[in-house]
């Protein structure tokens, strides 16, 4: 019976770690490839992309831009990042003009090719709530406590065994010593 509790707790404990890593790499590796994740928290490019979701921003240069494709831009100088779909191209005085797919006008300023940011490739629908939470406290405290007591639990198994092999050592030890004397 216990090698069989043993060896749940063992699938268990690696679902949960699998599941921690890939969470650790589409929020944050995925960086060392080039992309840049980014949380969608407004529902101007409905229903391209939805609140909640998360965007994979790849840099692209402003020249391979074409009208039609959606931008992720700093907004202003509070360094808001937004992501509008192109509507129009001014090259000589290098800007875009944008709008987001659920609103009815264009935006009020252009983007100019400095502040392009890039190129959504790919989103996936949720995982931005989940991004935001972990990222501000105290979803940060938490995520970090749940990971610590994860890695505490993946190796409890082999504590306990080593903590029973231990007494069991010592109590023939004293059956020893008893017999002895």
């Amino acid at each position: 019976m216990h090698k069989k509790i043993k060896r749940i707790w063992n699938v268990v404990s690696w679902t949960l770690i699998l599941c921690v890593v890939v969470l650790a790499i589409l929020l944050g590796g995925i960086r060392l490839i080039g992309y840049k994740p980014y949380a969608v928290i407004s529902g101007s490019m409905e229903p391209t992309y939805h609140v909640g979701s998360l965007i994979y921003v790849r840099e692209v240069p402003p020249e391979k831009i074409q009208v039609g494709d959606p931008i992720t831009f700093i907004l202003n100088e509070e360094l808001v990042v937004a992501t509008h779909r192109v509507i129009e191209i001014d090259k000589e005085n290098q800007h875009f003009y944008t709008k987001g797919d659920a609103n009815n006008t264009a935006d009020g300023a252009p983007v100019h090719f400095n502040n392009l940011i890039g190129k959504p490739m790919f989103t996936i629908p949720q995982l931005g709530y989940f991004s935001t939470w972990v990222t501000e406290p105290p979803g940060t405290y938490i995520a970090i406590c749940a990971v610590v007591i994860l890695v505490l639990l993946f190796f409890l198994p082999e504590l306990l065994d080593k903590a029973d092999a231990a007494d069991k050592k010592a109590a023939a030890r004293k059956r020893e010593r008893e017999e002895k004397v």
